[in-house]
């Protein structure tokens, strides 16, 4: 019996430190650029989009397509990074880097 509640002790903690990281990644912002820096991406650890920041002279440019791109590019590094963030707190806990409820 002792055992099962020593398990049970441990199951406990992790959840509390996942649920910490959870929040954790949650609070995070990560940039993503693209263009050389006229196209700016934020995300939070958990890799919703926060914000989108386009430079006046991508925009008098009036090349909607090459803007369209840089902008994919842009969050598509700030997604990358914030994994990255993800994998690294999970992995601080020994758990694997692709959990449910958090980015891989």
């Amino acid at each position: 019996m002792r055992n099962m509640n020593e398990l049970m002790k441990k199951a406990q903690e992790l959840q509390r430190k996942m649920e910490e990281i959870n929040k954790e990644l949650e609070e995070i912002r990560v940039t993503g650029v693209a263009g050389g820096g006229v196209v700016k991406a934020v995300v939070s650890g958990k890799l919703d989009i926060v914000s989108i920041d386009i430079s006046e002279e991508v925009i008098v440019r009036d090349d909607k397509e090459i803007l369209e791109d840089m902008i994919v590019a842009a969050v598509k590094e700030a997604q990358g990074k914030a994994k990255k963030i993800s994998q690294e707190k999970l992995a601080a806990l020994g758990m694997p880097g692709s959990m449910p409820g958090f980015p891989n």
